[in-house]
């Protein structure tokens, strides 16, 4: 099993994690079996005050979880230094069968944990707490999740062989191996770019006709976009080299960890989009949800297209 310093700090933070999740499912299972806000007897009330703490433990899992989410990225690249042809994370992530699935998991825990968060800021503002059942339900998916998460994470770093040798970014995203992500990567750019900056004049046309649940969607489909054309085109940009594709790279200290501020915005943008087509905010509220998402995924945009923009104003050329 790899156990580096990193390593271990993420697997004590997991169990600590995993043992307030624990607590939380326990009586959120409890209040979605036996809680009946029409009823107003002291074992109701006595569940009422119980979910409460829960809301506060499932805050603190989700507070710990996103600094520990940017931490595991940071780990990828620190164990890319001790494995045999590893360049960076991408290498680290595709040295065992585990690390894509993980990865992928760990995205959607972030969303759905925020989700829960912004669902019981919105139900603790009416005193009917009209959400209460569901933001419990919800949590009891996402501790299932969250379980799955914590298992191949453990599976993951104890599959890592540091003797064996693993591709390295350059192979994993290669252009020419004739795999579905080569063919993927081989498509024309104007598709792509026309795709990306298409969806988000879609985004802005459905906030200016009010369709929340359309503008949730098409901010599902900006996250798609975003990440293929990052990794096919403006990626390359980043790197000034068009045979690097890597999403991993952009991560580190010689381009500014310009992709930590990529990836934040582009989730805040998308989060903050998609939240509008699953909870009913108060006009003002969503008049804000929209105006976060727009201009979140907004710059994102402008920070991706001023790469080939520089590019092309100090060579004269496109790569």
């Amino acid at each position: 099993m790899l156990l580096t310093p990193e390593v271990l700090t993420i697997t004590i933070l997991n169990a600590v994690i995993l043992i307030f999740a624990i607590i939380a499912f326990y009586f959120s299972v409890k209040i979605l079996l036996k809680y009946n806000p029409v009823l107003t007897t002291p074992k109701q009330y006595q569940m009422q005050m119980q979910s409460y703490l829960v809301a506060t433990i499932i805050k603190f899992i989700l507070y710990v979880k996103i600094p520990l989410f940017v931490f595991f990225i940071f780990t990828l690249d620190k164990i890319a230094t001790i494995l045999p042809g590893a360049m960076c994370g991408a290498g680290v992530v595709n040295a065992t069968e585990y690390g894509t699935r993980l990865l992928m998991l760990k995205i959607v825990n972030l969303y759905l944990f925020s989700f829960w968060i912004v669902l019981h800021h919105e139900d603790m503002k009416s005193e009917e707490q009209k959400y209460l059942k569901t933001k419990f339900f919800i949590f009891t998916i996402a501790f299932v999740l969250l379980l799955t998460e914590i298992f191949l994470q453990n599976l993951m770093f104890y599959s890592i062989d540091v003797n064996s040798v693993v591709d390295c970014c350059g192979a994993i995203f290669s252009t020419t191996d004739g795999s579905y992500l080569s063919k993927l990567l081989n498509i024309k750019p104007v598709f792509l770019l026309s795709i990306f900056y298409g969806i988000y004049l879609l985004m802005m046309a459905m906030y200016f006709l009010k369709n929340k649940y359309l503008f949730a969607l098409f901010n599902l489909f900006f996250i798609i976009s975003a990440l293929v054309t990052l990794i096919a085109f403006f990626g390359t940009y980043i790197y000034e080299l068009p045979t690097h594709h890597c999403p991993f790279c952009f991560l580190q200290k010689e381009y500014h960890y310009i992709g930590y501020i990529l990836y934040l915005t582009l989730f805040i943008g998308t989060f903050e989009g998609l939240i509008v087509g699953f909870i009913d905010f108060s006009e003002k509220d969503l008049n804000e949800k929209y105006k976060l998402s727009l201009v979140f995924n907004f710059i994102y945009l402008l920070l991706v297209s001023y790469y080939p923009l520089r590019y092309y104003y100090e060579n004269g050329v496109f790569l």
